[in-house]
């Protein structure tokens, strides 16, 4: 996880405001243990370019001839939704005395920097410590309305999100965690970079 400065300079702004609140250091631990929290993006379950299966294929060339034709029929008829399921992997370190408890994460899915698809989890996972969870975020974008390319492109592009060759496409998720405290729920005040693999 990548957690950029002025995310921790907000932190910081929140964890004053919590203490000028009168939330004082129940609050603060609560703030401190979400932010020793650790996000990675584990992988990718289930991915799928218009119906064809991503997972055993490296390149264009693996594709059988109904696969190939199946992906330049959604081109052609201007849909070409990508499914996959982004497994994200949040760990308490097991130094961390206080649980974290999420109760909220709000996202962005970025494909080679352009913005596609937004969504939010907001169901509770305590995260204790030294207990790794891994959180399903399933998504579903069709290629179509944000890139204009070829279909073989798109596949590439497709493929580089399945988990594939990462040199020339890039995958990134942008998250804003909310954590409860004693007083109520806190949202993160700055967004973390959930990268892919070599990112």
């Amino acid at each position: 996880m990548r957690v950029r400065p002025r995310g921790l300079l907000a932190l910081a702004a929140a964890a004053a405001l919590a203490l000028s609140a009168g939330g004082g250091c129940a609050t603060l631990q609560q703030i401190a243990s979400l932010r020793l929290v650790r996000f990675d993006l584990d992988g990718v379950s289930s991915p799928r370019l218009a119906g064809v299966d991503l997972s055993r294929l490296r390149g264009w060339d693996d594709l059988s001839g109904a696969e190939a034709a199946r992906i330049l029929a959604a081109v052609a008829g201007g849909s070409l939704p990508l499914r996959l399921t982004l497994r994200v992997a949040a760990e308490n370190p097991a130094d961390n005395p206080t649980p974290a408890r999420l109760v909220a994460l709000d996202w962005r899915l970025l494909l080679d920097q352009r913005e596609t698809l937004t969504g939010s989890l907001d169901r509770e996972i305590v995260l204790d410590p030294g207990s790794p969870v891994e959180i399903p975020l399933p998504v579903e974008v069709d290629l179509l309305r944000f890139f204009d390319e070829s279909a073989r492109d798109l596949f590439d592009l497709a493929l580089a999100a399945a988990g594939g060759d990462t040199a020339t496409h890039r995958l990134e998720l942008r998250a804003r965690p909310t954590v409860t405290t004693p007083y109520g729920p806190l949202r993160y005040p700055g967004e973390i970079t959930i990268s892919s693999t070599g990112g």
